[in-house]
């Protein structure tokens, strides 16, 4: 079980299940009835071995950059709700090498299973998102637009998550609802998650947004982007066919406000760590607040 837990913590699965809301309500909004069954189950398990998968890649792919900083023994794993169980278990040895990549694969192999059975797009989507998650480790040091790549990677979920239970889905809506979690992405978890490790980010070299801006200038970005995303998930939600009424789309937007743009808020004006870990936190709960509104519709209507 102890093993099993490390292996979890590889993939960071306590806050991938967080992440994994997305896509489903995605596709809820676009379909606006629940898939059949048997789609309904196969794309439950492959959003969750995509999202196991890929969170483990970025471990593995990260590995040399992590070791450094867990040799400095500055972590404050505690803080972070990717951490339940350990943070990054490679870096401290916890796990092999080895164990993590047959794992990666194994999680790999059973999600582009799953998604080539729905529609084989799916299964290219999944493994270019492997690949720009891999991209996105490699450039650390290059560029802090690095982050916009893994603001794609978040998309992608949801973006396989439509065109699974609708091979013919417009891609106006599915732009439309790509938008709000691409901006999340780097406004409510990478520039937070960022703040933790700056100090010796810096010391490597990194090009993280943080690194590069400035705390000060970053939670700007952070406060605008959520901002944004808070305005296109309310537009997704009155513009896809579910056809949520406003009764339900208001609540949504109230509590998308509290849990992003408002810590995002208060960072801003008072940059800290404990602002940034409140803003991760928060805002991590983006996704289960737009399932939760498109659930409900669907048990009220």
């Amino acid at each position: 079980m102890r093993c099993l837990k490390l292996l979890f913590a590889l993939s960071r699965t306590p806050h991938g299940l967080l992440d994994m809301a997305m896509p489903v309500a995605t596709a809820m909004l676009w379909l606006g009835h629940l898939p059949p069954p048997g789609i309904m189950g196969l794309g439950l398990f492959t959003v969750f071995a995509g999202y196991t998968a890929v969170y483990a890649v970025n471990d593995l792919a990260d590995y040399r950059t992590d070791r450094a900083n867990f040799l400095v023994g500055q972590w404050d794993a505690k803080e972070r709700l990717e951490a339940v169980y350990a943070r990054h278990p490679v870096a401290q040895g916890l796990v092999s090498f080895r164990t993590g990549l047959i794992w990666t694969a194994g999680w790999t192999t059973a999600a582009l299973a799953g998604a080539w059975i729905v529609n084989p797009v799916c299964a290219w989507i999944m493994l270019g998102g492997c690949v720009l998650e891999v991209l996105y480790c490699g450039l650390f040091k290059v560029t802090l637009l690095r982050t916009l790549v893994h603001g794609v990677v978040k998309t992608l979920g949801s973006v396989a998550a439509v065109l699974a239970v609708d091979a013919g889905a417009r891609w106006w809506f599915v732009m439309l609802a790509a938008a709000p979690i691409f901006l999340w992405e780097i406004g409510g978890q990478n520039i937070p998650a960022d703040w933790f490790d700056m100090e010796r980010d810096e010391s490597q070299g990194a090009r993280t947004l943080c690194v590069a801006l400035g705390v000060a200038r970053a939670s700007k970005v952070s406060f605008v982007t959520l901002c944004a995303a808070t305005f296109c998930a309310v537009v997704a939600l009155k513009a896809s066919p579910a056809g949520l009424p406003a009764a339900l789309i208001v609540p949504g937007a109230a509590v998308t406000l509290w849990i992003m743009p408002w810590p995002a808020w208060k960072l801003m004006r008072g940059p800290s760590r404990s602002g940034a870990r409140g803003l991760f936190a928060r805002a991590s709960f983006f996704p289960a607040v737009m399932l939760c509104t498109v659930t409900v519709w669907f048990i009220v209507r």
